[in-house]
């Protein structure tokens, strides 16, 4: 019994078992080594999820697919039932997993949503995890610096290009007082704004009228600065409450 214990426990250590070890040990630091590349300009820019989030998930994707390749030395290669295995499926449920993490990121306030970008990124950061776990090291490298770069550079393209700013208003009125829409829409084309289409939403409680909408900028050079339209803000008529912030994040 003793012979037949220490067999077994050296079979995890033998020379076949030890090379796939350092294979999938390799693979698992090559991962979390790209998940930190793509995780660095989330955490530079003070997101919830930073370097150890991508890192982790970049690695735990390589994991789960590297040891699918390597059926014949689970268990020791002692195995009582033939192991096999279809590793599309081990993608399809890291690819499941990864959307419950990226929902658990993206926020949304009133017409704000944020963390699009870092959910987005978490989705690229397994898949370069998954493309190291079946031995694409070329294209995983170059898809971790092309994240990163899409990250780091597109926002700067974006801010290049002609855009219409938008921004997402809520107005609180004095008890009694009727706003008047019209009033509200001339206000907000003298300021280089236009109310979007569709996002109007009007409630009342104890006599007070609130005003939800998202006002678009005709363009990015005629639109007020949100700083600016704060304080123009606080003189509209009956005006008793008034929070302003971005659309998007």
């Amino acid at each position: 019994m003793t012979v037949s214990l220490s067999s077994y426990f050296m079979s995890f250590w033998s020379a076949s078992e030890l090379h796939a070890n350092v294979i999938i040990f390799l693979n698992l630091t090559g991962a979390m080594l790209l998940g930190f590349v793509v995780g660095y300009e989330r955490s530079y820019h003070g997101r919830a999820a930073g370097m150890r989030t991508y890192g982790l998930v970049c690695m735990a994707s390589a994991a789960l697919v590297v040891i699918s390749g390597y059926p014949d030395f689970w268990y020791g290669a002692r195995a009582v039932y033939p192991v096999n295995l279809d590793p599309s499926r081990t993608i399809q449920g890291i690819v499941t997993g990864i959307g419950f993490l990226g929902a658990g990121v993206i926020m949304r306030e009133g017409f704000t949503i944020s963390g699009l970008t870092t959910a987005a990124s978490l989705w690229a950061s397994s898949a370069i995890g998954v493309m190291v776990g079946v031995g694409f090291y070329a294209a995983a490298i170059l898809l971790a610096f092309l994240s990163a770069a899409c990250m780091i550079w597109v926002s700067r393209i974006e801010a290049w290009l002609p855009s219409r700013p938008a921004v997402a208003i809520t107005m609180q009125f004095r008890q009694g007082f009727i706003p008047r829409e019209d009033a509200l829409r001339k206000m907000a084309l003298a300021r280089g704004y236009e109310i979007a289409t569709g996002t109007l939403n009007i409630s009342c409680k104890e006599g007070r009228s609130e005003w939800r909408f998202v006002a678009v900028g005709l363009s990015r050079t005629l639109a007020t600065r949100i700083s600016e339209l704060s304080l123009e803000l606080g003189a509209f008529e009956g005006l008793e409450f008034y929070q302003i912030a971005h659309a998007r994040n």
